[in-house]
């Protein structure tokens, strides 16, 4: 299957990519399904029934929130985070939903929202809706939330094996080992073949344009962070901290990009709060992969940009390319979701992606960017994904910080190589993938285990 860049850096809002992007995307799909299938004016009710772990943490990831959004004809890209509220508040006043933004439906919360202790096969993250209408059912779909806001429909699943994807790319690789040869012997840099590759979708010029978009909704992100303050909402009483960290900051005198000192660590740390923070306030974020691990990437390219006096807006195109390289190879060979694989899969991969894009600014070779990038997913290898309260706050905040510093240090420690090292970064993606098989399922996005049980025990 090929995938864009664009696939793995999608506009959006918080929580979660997978339990509040990709269900508003599915329920938006399912009621634009209705409306070309013809089937809108016939409908009565509607059911939406959650399942596995967006059942158990559907409420504090806002999936539920994401379901009625969607089926109202909203999706993640284009909603206004400031009206979420009030359209939210609409419905469950009047009990009356306006599906596809244009037929009123009577919609009872507790009769149509379904959040159900059972697991369908093919992912945790499982999610059914049924349109019915006065003679019985009128469409039931049944859709998959596989992580940084990619869905997939059971009738995929079901579908006949065959090529899905018609792209074909000038430069294909499934491994690490793949890319560093077609690199090797068409004498390119990894940001330079993951453009030629992209220019199968697109022009040069729209994917430049396209990542500098994205790139400004992730200083726009970054920003927001700096500015707000309060108290984050879901009942945990979590303090914002990244505007009061940055005022103090703001004192110290500007730290050398490439320095490791304790000021530029205090930087990086205040990039990956302010978006997080955003990203749990339910704000206009960016899947990087994901919205749980969204917070690394853009503060290890805002904190290059910000304090490196020569970089330019090719720098961050070239980042954002690599980084995409090694997220392609962590979705295609293990997964970039928390409830299949736990957090390694999501923090860990965003911290690579991260090592990666530093590295290829930084002028790496690509074996010592695939070092930088094994660095990094290796040491954070058996992750768990244990969110508080199933929301993205503790410990999911302070872990995007803890990540965007070790991806900086283990394109430090490549740099000081020559790319040789003694495990490649494939065998630690297929590590990551068997872990997550092995790793118990309350330790995988369910708040059943780990600091979340531990918060509530104390």
């Amino acid at each position: 299957m090929a995938i864009s860049v664009f696939d793995l850096f999608k506009i959006g809002i918080g929580p979660s990519s997978s339990h509040t992007v990709g269900p508003m995307r599915a329920a938006a799909t399912f009621a634009q399904a209705l409306r070309e299938q013809g089937l809108l004016a016939r409908v009565t009710r509607v059911e939406v029934r959650l399942y596995g772990s967006l059942s158990a943490t559907g409420v504090g990831h806002a999936t539920d929130r994401a379901c009625l959004l969607g089926l109202m004809g909203q999706w993640p890209d284009r909603i206004d985070p400031a009206t979420i509220e009030s359209r939210i508040g609409q419905v469950l006043q009047e009990h009356c939903l306006m599906l596809d933004g244009s037929h009123p439906l009577a919609f009872e919360y507790g009769r149509d929202m379904l959040l159900l202790d059972e697991n369908l096969p093919y992912h945790p993250n499982a999610m059914s809706l049924e349109a019915m209408g006065e003679q019985g059912s009128l469409l039931l779909q049944t859709y998959y939330s596989v992580g940084g806001g990619f869905i997939v429909e059971q009738a995929e699943i079901d579908a006949p094996a065959g090529e899905s994807n018609a792209i074909v790319l000038p430069y294909e690789f499934d491994s690490a080992a793949q890319l560093l040869d077609l690199c090797k012997a068409h004498g390119l840099s990894v940001a330079q073949l993951m453009m030629a590759n992209e220019r199968a979708w697109r022009p040069e010029a729209e994917v430049r344009e396209g990542l500098l978009r994205i790139w400004a909704a992730m200083g726009e992100c970054v920003d927001n962070g700096l500015r707000n303050e309060g108290i984050l909402p879901g009942g945990l009483h979590v303090k914002r901290r990244a505007a009061r960290l940055h005022r103090s900051l703001q004192e110290l005198g500007k730290p050398n990009v490439i320095g490791s000192t304790l000021s530029a660590m205090e930087w990086v740390n205040l990039f990956a709060l302010a978006v997080n923070e955003e990203n749990a306030a339910g704000g206009r974020m960016v899947t990087a992969p994901t919205n749980g691990a969204a917070g690394i990437i853009p503060a290890v390219l805002h904190y290059y940009m910000k304090f490196n006096p020569v970089a330019c807006d090719a720098d961050v195109v070239d980042f954002l390319l690599a980084a995409a390289a090694v997220g392609i190879l962590c979705k295609k060979n293990a997964s970039i979701s928390g409830a299949e694989v736990g957090c390694q899969g999501e923090v860990g991969s965003a911290c690579s992606m991260a090592a990666a894009g530093l590295a290829q600014v930084l002028s790496a070779t690509p074996p010592q960017l695939e070092n930088a990038a094994e660095i990094a997913l290796e040491h954070n290898l058996g992750l768990t994904c244990d969110p508080v309260g199933g929301l993205v706050q503790v410990p999911c905040i302070e872990r995007n910080a803890i990540a965007a510093v070790k991806a900086i240090n283990a394109v430090q420690m490549a740099l000081r190589g020559d790319g040789e090292h003694f495990i490649s970064l494939d065998r630690v993606i297929r590590t990551m993938r068997d872990t997550g098989a092995d790793m118990h399922a309350n330790y995988k996005e369910t708040s059943r285990g780990g600091l979340a049980v531990a918060f509530v025990e104390c």
